[in-house]
């Protein structure tokens, strides 16, 4: 009895799509996502699977790593497709794609994957997994992660960035020009005189003694008559 539980509780848990990360931290950038499709059909082989993204990853975030032989890659709208001829029966899928970066601030990404048959049957998982819940019955393929490192600001994955430091020496003023250096200097009055009337006082001195000269010849002469 206890063998038959064991097969029954772990038999539907093959049938899942399975995703696992190189890098299993928030922000990491470079990122290759591995996925497992595990074939649950007996009657025809896998043929694509189709993976919706969740929020924080775009499209163009992600390119094909590696995909079944024959296989091709196609960017949709909210994820991706890859898919070609169909796989042997019972042949699980496996692909890898590379993820630019992963959101900083979630540790649980769900991956929605439909994953279809050659005979034109479907399998659907995604179902959301939520923390502390007992799995669904079609679980979506789901990455767990580290937290980010939390920067200097306390922001998951934001770097801190150093500010420069401000200098104490005083903003040095422009270097005067001549023109304003010459009409800021002291003048010295006495100097200014000196270099320009200089030869007043001899012209007059020589001035009174001809006047003088003239006076005394005149009384003379006067004198004489």
């Amino acid at each position: 009895m206890a063998g038959v539980v064991v097969v029954g509780v772990a038999g539907p848990a093959l049938a899942h799509v399975e995703v696992s990360a190189d890098k299993k931290q928030a922000g990491a950038t470079d990122v290759t996502l591995t996925f497992v499709g595990e074939a649950e059909s007996t009657k025809a082989g896998i043929v694509s699977e189709r993976v919706v993204l969740p929020q924080g990853i775009a499209p163009a975030d992600v390119t094909l790593v590696k995909a079944p032989g024959g296989w091709a890659y196609k960017a949709d709208p909210d994820g991706f497709t890859v898919s070609g001829k169909a796989l042997p029966v019972g042949k699980d899928s496996e692909w890898k794609v590379k993820i630019a970066k992963l959101p900083d601030g979630e540790t649980r990404l769900s991956f929605k994957t439909v994953e279809t048959y050659s005979d034109g049957s479907v399998d659907r998982w995604i179902e959301i997994q939520e923390p502390g819940e007992a799995e669904p019955d079609h679980p979506a393929p789901l990455l767990t992660l580290q937290p980010a490192p939390k920067s200097a600001t306390g922001q998951p994955g934001a770097s801190a960035t150093p500010s420069a430091p401000a200098s104490s020496a005083p903003a040095s003023s422009p270097p005067a020009s001549p023109a304003v250096v010459a009409s800021s200097a002291p003048v010295d009055p006495a100097a200014g005189h000196s270099s320009s009337t200089w030869w007043i006082w001899p012209a007059v001195v020589v001035a009174v003694l001809v006047a003088a000269g003239a006076v005394f010849a005149y009384r003379r002469r006067g004198d004489s008559a």
